[in-house]
């Protein structure tokens, strides 16, 4: 039974960054790694892919989670008045009943 092999993120960086870069091909860098052409082609594609999010706009990311923030804070603040006004409309005073009281 063979063990699976793990790569360090540095390492598929730099395998990539070859491939990119023209320093090897991809069948180049397959017999310089020992690496399968279809792993390495994975690879190759999902730092693509990934890329972009690297220069993507963060501040927008940040506005629209400060918004979701507000949004959820202003509606526990809407629940707890509810329930208070819940508790007073039926006379819960928070106390535990004991077990002859009905509610």
């Amino acid at each position: 039974m063979s063990k699976r092999r793990v790569f360090t993120p540095e390492l598929k960086v730099r395998v990539v960054l070859e491939m990119i870069s023209g320093q090897k091909t991809l069948m180049e860098a397959s017999r310089a790694y020992g690496i399968e052409d279809h792993t390495l082609s994975r690879w190759k594609t999902e730092f693509l892919e990934r890329a972009p999010q690297l220069f993507g706009d963060s501040t927008q990311e940040e506005h629209s989670d400060k918004r979701r923030i507000a949004e959820l804070e202003r509606m526990v603040g809407r629940l707890t008045m509810e329930l208070d006004m819940a508790k007073k409309v039926f006379g819960y005073s928070g106390s535990r009943l004991n077990g002859n009281e009905k509610l």
